[in-house]
């Protein structure tokens, strides 16, 4: 099993292995490498890990996922969950949502126009994000954020299985566990059950479930077992 340094560094030799869609000119501002991961922020002890799609732009600027607009209504969330009252300041929030959760993403690099890496990308550093989620952190329940990350998880269930509970009418208060694998530097592969408890993504372009997602979470951190 690699350390989290060999595991980045992994990354990011991947990334300059062959060319994929990134958004360079955000990563400039920033004076981040392009091909640096920003694979994770938060606790890798936490029970919890909150896993969205991909980053924004205000991720990559603060080097962590889910900080943007939807992100901070995730951890407000958690924040209100946790204290029943809202943060008194923003580096409160920030400090208490990385204290108690992780933060990870289907794919550790901002794609152009914040539009969804294909099915490729997303499966070229499934990998990593495997040995991630099996070997480093220490939790089993995943909070999904919209399609793209729930689906992610596909392949580590029965065909067709993650599809059939999508559409149901209570896929946002059911859960669902699924197997997930990984392989370790001699090739072995491991396995760990994992709980999904899927929500809708927090943007304010879904407009169907926009308003009503911060009661959404309350109802799903409510079923998590801290």
């Amino acid at each position: 099993m690699s350390d989290l340094e060999t595991l980045i560094a992994a990354v990011k030799q991947e990334a300059e292995r062959e060319e994929f869609p990134i958004d360079v000119a955000v990563y400039r501002e920033t004076d981040l490498e392009p091909t640096q991961p920003i694979l994770y922020a938060g606790n890798l002890n936490s029970p919890l890990c909150f896993f969205g799609r991909d980053l924004g732009k205000d991720e990559v600027y603060a080097r962590q996922p889910l900080i943007g607009a939807s992100g901070t209504m995730v951890r407000e969330g958690f924040y209100y969950a946790i204290h029943q009252q809202k943060a008194p300041s923003r580096t409160k929030l920030d400090e208490t949502t990385c204290d108690r959760l992780l933060l990870a993403n289907t794919v550790p690099y901002k794609p152009p126009g914040n539009k969804a890496y294909l099915m490729k990308v997303k499966n070229r550093f499934r990998p990593f994000i495997e040995q991630l989620l099996l070997f480093h952190w220490q939790g089993n329940q995943v909070i999904t954020l919209g399609t793209e990350a729930f689906k992610w998880f596909a392949t580590y269930a029965p065909k067709g299985e993650l599809d059939s509970f999508y559409k149901r009418s209570d896929r946002f208060e059911a859960k669902l566990t699924v197997n997930l694998s990984a392989s370790d530097d001699m090739g072995m592969t491991h396995q760990k059950a994992i709980t999904l408890l899927p929500l809708p993504h927090p943007s304010p372009l879904n407009q169907k479930y926009y308003a009503a997602f911060p009661k959404m979470l309350q109802q799903r951190l409510a079923q998590v077992e801290f």
